[in-house]
């Protein structure tokens, strides 16, 4: 008989009920659930290996999480018609879950453990990275594999000046504020997000909720775990320990260690440093353990004594910033590296900007697009597309290294999107025409090359013309912790940041925060401590900030010479037709005559035009056209209007783009004219009132003698006759008496 499925339920916002299940699907996992909120159901499973694999020296951590197109009703758009490679989307919810679970693993764990978060049932309004985490830590607690502990995840949004825990998609569009925030029940893990230039202390009160809101999740995973009986964890094997090797490594190494250490050396002659002192180490430990001439240590001994002297380093290098407030390079702890930035560096991009910070180094180029250029952004509920795009390239020769290049891995798509939402908060709205795509190229590094990224986006955005209003900065930090000391740490090197018990990154403007990414890796960090790292932050990306706009102070008046042009204008949806023409006959003919391409959509209940061009006179003439066409020609306004053609009883004008009257004979001048030859001619421009319509055809009544002086001794219009009557001769004989009335 199939086991029975074990649930528990919980509110999360306002009253919205979330169920956790177990039991039902994907038995043979360690560890299986499902979470629900409305429509939207996640299924998580994990299975970890009994033993480590021989040899095995990391934690093989994997989660994936992924979108399956049929839980909202739809087929991929692949070739394939299937789900294949992780989207960014996807990746970048995996880093999120990824970052919080990882923590909670033994330092001696080693066995392999695969998370799958599979989304099998979609709901358009429900967020369903905000419940990801939440059933991958179910699905952990409900399995033997041994964690220390339950965490769960929410996103915290402020809409209207209201904290709202994981908010409906529509709520989500209308917040200042959007973090997701990772969490046990008693420690902050991971925090994740962008704001409009939100203040810290507004970031530290949405964690502070945020955290409230995870403490009844967490509570729901123990209680499920306590219905499903699970009462302990697997043993494991743990990796062998060589005590008197660790204290024969320390004794050797560690003065050696701090020597280098304090000698503020650069990353490469350090590491050189460090790997002769590791020679010397194993050539002195052969004669410890009495090693014959010729051949080497005991494999396991070896592994050890690498694992010991790598250990060493870490313990070492903490210690001395934590004593004697010195740091690997010699900086203060809240010194920023030496910066050197410029704009215009290459001739051809539309705009670029080298941004260099220490031993970190960013050639960031600005691309001008038109619509045709925008990213498609497509996830199982929705499917979107983006204006601006931001890419981020890590090669291998930025750190000195040799790899096969590949495409983008996890790592470089969530430093990339953790730079285009800190930029995006300063982007021109959608009224602005052109599709912009960043690509960041990371030269050197040592130290964030995500934060190089935001200074030199931010650098190369402004001398490409982007009308951004403001500069964006950011700043990685450090934070080290031990028996009550702590350092935080400005500008942190490669070396400091896995050193260090909390990372954390901030980008934002002068008048507060655009980004957030933090991972805290020490139980029990106060929220005082988190302020002053703030604050730490916000003295050093405000040094950042003044450096740049000593380079460039804001955006260029115009885009380059050599940019294209873009100018997008709306118009009443009634005028679409009018621009189109039947068959494309009018918007062929204006891109042919201005040299430009035109795409118009209805959109918003109007007409979104986009004229695209490499000239700005070009661009000027098409926009006239269109606005001219898309006019509403008002009696009594005066006009320039061009001859278009020629006939006995008058010229045909064009008054405004796409709108032609006729200019009668007796409009054209005081002066009684029996023809328009030497008068008027095709292509003469005259001024010319329109003076009504009618009321039946629609047809425009323009003159042009209404706007010349009237001769002297002409009678008023009020005294002139009408057509046919001559009030001034006496009947004929012969006329026919007016018809009494009946």
């Amino acid at each position: 008989m199939l086991s029975q499925p074990i649930q528990v339920s919980f509110e999360v916002g306002s009253g919205r009920e979330v169920i956790i299940e177990t039991g039902r699907l994907a038995r043979q996992a360690d560890g299986a659930v499902t979470v629900r909120q409305g429509n939207c159901i996640i299924l998580a499973t994990v299975v970890a290996n009994k033993e480590p694999k021989e040899g095995q020296s990391f934690f093989p951590l994997t989660v994936d999480y992924q979108e399956k197109f049929a839980s909202a009703g739809r087929i991929p758009g692949s070739f394939f018609k299937r789900e294949t490679k992780l989207n960014d989307y996807e990746v970048l919810v995996s880093r999120l879950i990824d970052r919080a679970l990882r923590p909670l693993f033994p330092e001696d764990y080693l066995c392999d453990v695969q998370v799958l978060i599979t989304l099998v049932s979609s709901d358009p309004e429900v967020m369903p990275d905000s419940l990801a985490c939440l059933a991958a830590s179910a699905a952990l607690a409900v399995s033997d594999v041994p964690i220390q502990e339950i965490i769960s995840e929410v996103r915290v949004a402020r809409v209207d000046g209201q904290f709202i825990i994981n908010p409906l998609r529509s709520e989500l569009a209308k917040a200042d504020m959007d973090f997701l925030i990772g969490a046990t029940d008693k420690n902050i893990m991971m925090v994740e997000g962008e704001s409009k230039e939100c203040l810290e202390e507004d970031l530290v009160r949405s964690i502070e909720i945020a955290h409230d809101a995870i403490r009844v999740q967490v509570k729901a995973q123990e209680e499920l775990r306590q219905k499903k009986g699970v009462t302990g964890k697997r043993e494991y094997t743990k990796p062998e320990q060589n005590e008197e090797l660790r204290a024969k490594v320390d004794g050797f190494a560690r003065t050696k260690v701090y020597e280098v250490a304090k000698g503020a050396l650069a990353k490469h002659d350090r590491s050189d440093r460090f790997d002769a002192i590791g020679v010397e180490l194993m050539d002195w430990l052969k004669k410890e353990y009495n090693v014959a001439e010729g051949e080497d240590l005991a494999p396991l001994v070896k592994k050890q004594a690498k694992n010991y002297y790598s250990d060493l380093q870490y313990y070492v290098v903490r210690d001395m910033i934590l004593n004697d407030r010195v740091r690997l390079d010699g900086r203060a702890l809240d010194q920023v590296r030496p910066l050197d930035m410029e704009v215009d560096v290459l001739p051809s991009p539309h705009g670029a900007a080298l941004f260099t910070r220490g031993e970190t180094q960013s050639l960031t180029t600005v691309t001008l697009g038109t619509p045709l250029d925008e990213l498609l952004i497509e996830s199982a509920a929705v499917s979107n597309y983006s204006k601006f795009i931001l890419h981020y390239n890590f090669p291998p020769f930025s750190t000195g290294e040799v790899k096969m290049m590949r495409a983008p891995g996890r790592r470089e798509v969530g430093h990339g999107n953790l730079a285009m939402r800190s930029l995006k908060q300063m982007m021109p709205g959608e009224d602005y025409a052109y599709t912009v795509r960043i690509v960041s190229d990371i030269l050197e590094s040592n130290g964030s090359s995500s934060m190089a990224t935001v200074c030199a986006g931010s650098l190369a955005l402004m001398d490409a013309g982007v009308p951004i209003p403001k500069h964006v900065s950011g700043v990685a930090m450090g934070l080290i912790t031990k028996d009550g000391k702590f350092a935080v740490l400005t500008d942190i090197l490669g070396d400091e940041d896995h050193l260090g018990d909390m990372d954390f990154k901030v980008t934002g403007t002068r008048d507060g925060i655009c980004g957030v990414q933090m991972d805290i890796k020490v139980d029990g960090l106060s929220m005082d401590i988190m302020r002053q790292a703030l604050a730490q932050a916000n003295r050093g990306r405000m040094h950042i900030l003044d450096a740049m706009y000593n380079t460039i102070g804001a955006a260029r008046e115009d885009v380059k010479p050599h940019a294209p042009r873009m100018v997008k204008i709306f118009i009443d949806k009634e005028f679409i037709g009018a621009v189109i023409g039947p068959g494309g006959k009018v918007i062929q003919e204006m891109q042919r005559e201005t040299g430009t391409t035109i795409n118009i959509e209805e959109k918003n209940n109007q007409g979104e035009v986009s004229i695209f061009g490499a000239k700005k006179e070009n661009v000027d003439k098409a926009v006239n056209w269109i606005k001219g066409i898309a006019a509403q020609a008002t009696v009594g306004d005066t006009y320039e209007a061009t001859v278009k053609s020629i006939q006995p009883y008058g010229a045909f004008v064009e008054f405004l783009p796409g709108k032609q009257g006729l200019l009668h004979i007796s409009e054209v001048s005081w002066k009684r004219l029996e023809t328009l030859e030497g008068v008027l001619k095709e292509g003469d421009v005259v001024k010319v009132k329109l003076t009504g319509t009618d009321p039946k055809s629609g047809k425009f009544k323009l003159s042009r003698k209404i706007l010349l002086p009237k001769p002297e001794g002409m009678p008023a219009d009020s005294d002139r006759p009408e057509r046919g009557e001559r009030p001034d001769r006496p009947p004929r004989q012969g006329d026919r008496p007016q018809r009494r009335e009946q």
